[in-house]
């Protein structure tokens, strides 16, 4: 039976994929920096991977460590996270394999984030760890809570020319699992959602499904964030691809 370690196994990929690893008969070790109950063939550990605190204990004895823990547009403690925890994460790794969710496009986007993402990442491949990037495009999740972030004010600003190529949670876990049993790639490959929506469109269909209405300002991002946007650096002409389309997402939710 395959071992598998996820950190940031409470964040919205992290739960999905702890189930689907029980599921499917994995032994699966939680980690977060709070402690929890151990239910439904899943083992909770308590893990800081800004001290190391409970590193050692969580790694031991597994065969794949999958790494989603993160803390976005947090400052400083966003790259005590990803840099530093990283760092830590993977010198006690050893030989085991090491598979690291980032972002499709965060070495073309000029935001922060995708910034930390990339220096992550660089330290993956310098460190000699047997590792697999997994790139994937915005979570369903995401672009929901951006839009109800929105809903505090009467208008909505849209740049209705960006393409979005939003991905399930769902299918991410899915594709994990293929990876924890395909082995390291010693690479990086990228997944997306099953269709490129522009931002207009998946703005007007969440306002339909939410029942809401409102203003709507269509304006372009100016400035180089604006061209990657509009460039399509946030899709992927990787296949395959997630099966579960923003409208589908939006119907369960």
């Amino acid at each position: 039976m395959t071992r598998v370690l996820v950190t940031g196994a409470s964040g919205r990929l992290g739960r999905v994929l702890i189930d689907v690893l029980a599921r499917e008969g994995f032994e699966v070790r939680a980690a977060s920096r709070t402690a929890r109950p151990s239910e439904g063939g899943v083992r909770w550990v308590v893990v800081d991977l800004t001290t190391g605190q409970g590193l050692a204990a969580a790694v031991d004895g597994v065969d794949t460590i999958v790494h989603l823990a993160s803390a976005p547009y947090r400052g400083r403690y966003t790259d005590r996270v990803e840099q530093g925890g990283t760092a830590r994460l993977l010198r006690a790794a050893g030989e085991r394999h090491v598979i690291y969710v980032s972002i499709v496009g965060a070495d073309r986007v000029p935001l922060g984030y995708y910034g930390s993402k990339i220096k992550a990442e660089r330290l993956i491949k310098a460190s000699g760890v047997p590792y697999t990037i997994v790139r994937a495009t915005q979570f369903h999740e995401f672009v929901a809570q951006g839009f109800t972030l929105m809903t505090r004010f009467r208008v909505r600003v849209i740049d209705p020319g960006l393409p979005v190529q939003p991905v399930d949670v769902r299918d991410v876990a899915v594709e994990l699992v293929s990876r924890i049993r395909g082995g390291p790639l010693g690479g990086i490959t990228e997944y997306g959602g099953p269709e490129v929506i522009g931002a207009g469109e998946l703005l007007e269909t969440w306002l339909r499904a939410r029942g809401r209405s409102g203003r709507v300002l269509r304006i372009r991002i100016p400035g180089r964030l604006g061209r990657a946007f509009r460039a399509g650096h946030l899709t992927t002409r990787a296949r395959p691809t997630g099966k579960i389309t923003w409208r589908e997402y939006l119907t369960g939710h």
